[in-house]
Parts: C-alpha cells; sequence; structure tokens
C-alpha cells in the first residue's frame, strides 16, 4: 500500500470517527421526521389539486349534458321551421358536446383513478409518519438513557480514582499514627519499668529551693571552720562571737 493510500484510509477512519462522535441520533431522527412531513405535505397538496380538477370537469361536464338538451330542441325548432341548415348546424352542436362529454369522462375517470390513488398514498403516508413518530420518540428516550448512563459512568470512573487516592492517603494516615500510638506505649512501658529517668529539673520548686539553702549552710559552715582552723589560740572564742 502507498503512501497516498494509507493516508487516505487514515483519513477515513478518522473522519468515520470525528462523524460517530459528532451525530446526534436524536437530531437525524428529527430530521427525517422533518422530510417525511415535507413529503406528506407534498402529497396533500396533488391530492388537492387533483379533486379541483375532477370537480372542474364534472361541473364542465355539467354544463355540457345541459347544452344537449338546448341542442336537441334548437335542431326540432328549425327543421319544423325548414331550416334543415340550422337543425343540421344544432344536430353537430350536439354530437359535438356528446364528444366532449365522452373525453371529459375519461378525463373524470382519470383524475378519480389519481385521486384514489393520492388518498392511498397519503393514508400509508400518514400510517408510517405515526409510526415512524412513535419509534423515534421511543430512540430519542433510550439515546438520551444511555448518554446519561455514560456521563454517570465516566463521573463513577474518575470517582474511582480519587477514591482510590484518599484510600492510599488513608492507609498512610492510619499506619503513621500506629506507629505514633506504639511509640507513646513503649515510652509509657519504659517510663513505668524505670528505664528513662526524668530530667533535673523536672523536680518538684520547692525541693529545689530548700537544697539550696542547705546546700548555702554546709557552704557558710565549712568557711566558719576554716577560718577558725587559721586564727591564734584564743581568738577562736571571738569569732565564734562574731560569728554568731
Amino acid at each position: 500500500m502507498s503512501v497516498v493510500s494509507r493516508l487516505f484510509t487514515f483519513l477515513r477512519i478518522k473522519g468515520t470517527a470525528f462523524l460517530d462522535r459528532a451525530e446526534d441520533p436524536r437530531e437525524t431522527l428529527d430530521y427525517a421526521h422533518e422530510k417525511q412531513q415535507q413529503l406528506l405535505l407534498r402529497v396533500r397538496r396533488g391530492l388537492v389539486e387533483v379533486a379541483t380538477s375532477r370537480n372542474q370537469i364534472e361541473q364542465l361536464r355539467e354544463r355540457q349534458e345541459g347544452g344537449l338538451t338546448r341542442t336537441e330542441d334548437q335542431a326540432r325548432r328549425a327543421f319544423a321551421a325548414g331550416r334543415e341548415d340550422l337543425a343540421r348546424l344544432a344536430l353537430g352542436r350536439k354530437q359535438a358536446a356528446i364528444a366532449e362529454i365522452a373525453a371529459l369522462d375519461v378525463q373524470f375517470t382519470d383524475l378519480a383513478r389519481e385521486e384514489g390513488k393520492l388518498t392511498l398514498a397519503e393514508q400509508q403516508l400518514v400510517a408510517r409518519i405515526q409510526e415512524f413518530r412513535t419509534r423515534r420518540t421511543t430512540l430519542s428516550a433510550r439515546y438520551t438513557a444511555a448518554e446519561a448512563q455514560v456521563r454517570v459512568n465516566e463521573a463513577l470512573g474518575g470517582l474511582s480514582d480519587q477514591f482510590a487516592e484518599v484510600g492510599m492517603a488513608l492507609g498512610r494516615a492510619e499506619e503513621k499514627i500506629e506507629r505514633m500510638q506504639a511509640r507513646s506505649v513503649a515510652i509509657d512501658a519504659l517510663l513505668a519499668s524505670g528505664s528513662l529517668s526524668l530530667p533535673a529539673g523536672t523536680t518538684d520548686p520547692v525541693e529545689r529551693e530548700l537544697a539550696a539553702i542547705a546546700a548555702e549552710t554546709a557552704i557558710e559552715a565549712e568557711l566558719q571552720s576554716m577560718r577558725a582552723q587559721q586564727l591564734p589560740p584564743g581568738d577562736e572564742d571571738r569569732l565564734l562571737a562574731s560569728g554568731s
């Protein structure tokens, strides 16, 4: 296959796919229904025209039949008056009227037959349009329902992906919470067993103050003892008295 043929095949495939996506069956059904209505309108117009022509021929035939009696009367009166030429003329008109009536009868029969065909065609077309209208309503409803279902399924497909991501995030959160809880339990166990000791700074502040006072007292006592050891004999009493 040549490059050009492959290109044309590709364009046909893409064009068909595009048309499938762009075509709305409801619009196609509406278009077909509109065309049927136009055809029915043309048939009814033709039926009206044929019926009108048939009525005109019928009226013309009635006038021709009415003229037969007049021409016959004219022929008798002309013959009685001795005017055979006028009688012949009147009888000629009678024969022409009879021929015209025969031709009109043929046209009337043809038009009546055509009117019958158009009437039957109209009835059949009305029945087919009614059937098509019912099918169009059903198919349009089915397509609308299917289109809505597709949109719902597409939305649910997107939600499933989001739910999967949310589920993974929840799993990570639960795992982290479980680790934190396990760590808290382990620390509580170590504290209970005495393996972990609290820092010095966490003792009672009153106890810290009392310990400081005791240390200061001990320091002063030791300093007093050192001073007493460095004084000559006899000055110890004065140092003790001054210290007291």
